[in-house]
């Protein structure tokens, strides 16, 4: 399919934004409502968007988005999110942060954090902290995945296994109505659930983009999360159902 220029600057957004709103664009490109509706039916028809209510937002499957697409995605929230987390890790602790665009952010944020020890199988992370002297890391083993510098596998659940720690930090791919934290490559789901095992309070670090994807293999509940780090609040229904599981929401500014 041959985009035209508003086709290619709506899917620039959607990369940059996550989703995009009917109106908005309308509003943006100053053309009818029915013209985008056209222009994401398109999109969609070419498998570049998935239709939502109101929108449209980047296509989800059995396939994750680009590492590079990922890192892009919403930079300004996953910054305000990882200032967030990174202020609920006192010093003199240890933990865990898995592969993510997000956790990076919070690895940025902990760079002017005391005496931390910090266990991940992301090696963007790794050379994150590796800046702060007042910082162990320690990576754990596995199988290297080029695409996004993450470490998966038997050997990298072995080795997490051999810790027990304070706080495990993780993102996920995708959050649905459940509740359930979801993604896309089980011997990532694997080592996740590890994660979580091993650590005495997990945070989820994950903005509002992923209430709108789908991925196909559960790690979790976020009734086993003792606080969601996020930029928008959660729809009423899930807002609930944390209030019942005893799992705190922090919205980052």
């Amino acid at each position: 399919m041959a985009l035209s220029i508003r086709q290619s600057d709506i899917l620039d957004l959607a990369r940059s934004e996550g989703k995009v709103l009917v109106d908005d664009l309308a509003n943006r490109f100053g053309v009818t409502l029915q013209t985008i509706r056209r222009d994401l039916t398109e999109l969609a028809d070419a498998g570049r968007l998935d239709r939502v209510h109101g929108g449209a937002v980047l296509r989800a499957g059995v396939a994750n988005i680009g590492y590079a697409e990922r890192r892009s995605l919403n930079a300004d929230a996953k910054a305000a999110i990882g200032r967030a987390c990174a202020a609920a890790v006192p010093d003199n602790s240890s933990l865990f942060l898995n592969i993510g665009t997000t956790t990076e952010a919070v690895a940025r944020e902990l760079l002017g954090h005391r005496n931390l020890t910090v266990v991940t199988n992301n090696l963007n992370v790794a050379n994150i902290l590796a800046e702060s002297e007042s910082c162990d890391v320690i990576v754990a083993g596995g199988v290297l995945r080029r695409s996004d510098g993450g470490l998966v596998g038997d050997l990298t659940k072995e080795a997490i296994e051999a810790f027990k720690v304070d706080y495990a930090i993780i993102g996920t791919s995708a959050l649905d109505e459940d509740g359930d934290l979801l993604d896309f490559d089980p011997q990532e789901v694997r080592v996740s659930r590890a994660i979580i095992r091993q650590a005495r309070k997990t945070y989820l670090v994950a903005d509002h983009s992923k209430l709108d994807r789908a991925a196909p293999v559960r790690i979790a509940s976020l009734s086993e999360v003792a606080m969601v780090f996020t930029d928008l609040p959660l729809p009423n229904g899930l807002a609930e159902k944390c209030a019942g599981w005893g799992t705190e929401v922090r919205i980052a500014g």
